[in-house]
């Protein structure tokens, strides 16, 4: 997938932990770890925007487009094999 999500640099510049940030923004642990690990698959622009909040950030600052053939492997930046998921919030 082409668009890698940044929450874990985002939170480490504030020294937050990931359970902080759930709680605040109200996610689950689990669904940030879905978000941060490239698994979702869809993200409400009112959870974009409570992020954005929290973090005080830009959207650009958690989503990144990278083109998956700039390393000319055409491999993407999910893995093999892994499965998507959508983050309800």
């Amino acid at each position: 997938m082409p668009i890698v999500v940044r929450i874990d640099v985002e939170l480490a510049k504030r020294k937050m932990s990931v359970g902080e940030f759930a709680d605040r923004v109200g996610l689950t642990p689990a669904n940030v770890a879905v978000l941060k690990n490239g698994r979702a698959k869809a993200v409400r622009f009112s959870t974009l925007d409570a992020m954005c909040r929290v973090l005080e950030c830009q959207p650009g600052d958690l989503l990144e487009w990278v083109d998956e053939d700039d390393d000319g492997s055409g491999a993407g930046v999910e893995g093999e094999g892994g499965a998507a998921e959508r983050v309800d919030t």
